[in-house]
């Protein structure tokens, strides 16, 4: 009896193939090297997520008449002030509220120094386009506008071509509108400088007469890192347990008579 247990023992002895080890060495490699990535990235993405967070919580901060980083002040709140150019309005097209089409209104200010910030006021039905539209949301003379600052996003390789002659807008492009509003303006007084690299989104403080709705600011950056770092590392784990089953097995199926 011994010799027999002796004997099944040593069939079940490991006996790894060379080409199924480079493949699980190599494949073993690029999945730990891709977790650590995400756990890199998950450390990338909370720290992100906690400056956006510090931005919105803390007061607004004057907005400086010039920036030379525009990713710092990315989700910061800040406050502007000056006169909207109402009469050169930038329509950003196909924006939906509550799952109602309609545009969000992008009005220059302009500043005592005459320099340019687009501020993008909120969102109005399709019906409320037209400026003479919405009069009573129309604040003339200087004004302060509390906000939250964007770095634009550049064009979607879904998104269509602005097309400026018929003002509509697709996505952020800051100095073709600030040129838009330059080109527009007959009214020597309505010249604006260089436009600031940022758009200043509006807050929720309500507008007479009800538009624009303001507040549009969307926060919701996704943060699956760990279950992505936590994926990559069962793979790997998972293959490993695979590869000696199955050379296990291959040594015992090779060993019987």
């Amino acid at each position: 009896m011994p010799a027999l247990v002796e004997k099944e023992q040593d069939g079940r002895r490991f006996r790894p193939g060379l080409a199924a080890t480079l493949f699980t060495l190599a494949a073993v490699a690029i999945m730990l090297g891709l977790g650590t990535w995400q756990v890199e990235r998950l450390a990338w993405k909370s720290a992100l997520i906690e400056r956006i967070e510090s931005g919105l919580r803390a007061a607004p901060a004057p907005l400086p008449t010039e920036i030379e980083n525009p990713a710092d002040w990315d989700f910061r709140r800040v406050a502007v002030t000056g006169r909207f150019l109402h009469d050169f309005e930038l329509n950003l097209a196909a924006r939906s509220m509550n799952g109602q089409i309609g545009y969000q209104i992008v009005t220059p200010l302009k500043r005592d120094d005459g320099s340019l910030v687009l501020v993008n006021r909120g969102w109005v039905p399709l019906d409320r386009r037209a400026p003479e539209s919405r009069t009573e949301g129309l604040p003339e003379g200087t004004v302060t506008v509390e906000g939250v600052a964007r770095v634009p996003a550049p064009q979607g390789w879904m998104q269509p071509d602005n097309d400026p002659a018929a003002n509509m807008w697709f996505w952020y492009d800051v100095p073709r509108m600030a040129a838009q509003v330059g080109q527009a303006g007959a009214d020597p007084g309505a010249g604006v400088g260089e436009p600031l690299p940022v758009i200043v989104e509006a807050g929720d403080a309500p507008n007479p007469g009800g538009f624009p709705i303001g507040g549009r600011t969307n926060v919701n950056i996704s943060n699956n890192h760990l279950q992505y770092a936590f994926t990559w590392y069962s793979l790997a784990v998972t293959l490993i347990v695979i590869y000696f089953v199955f050379h296990w097995r291959r040594g015992s199926e090779d060993r019987e008579p």
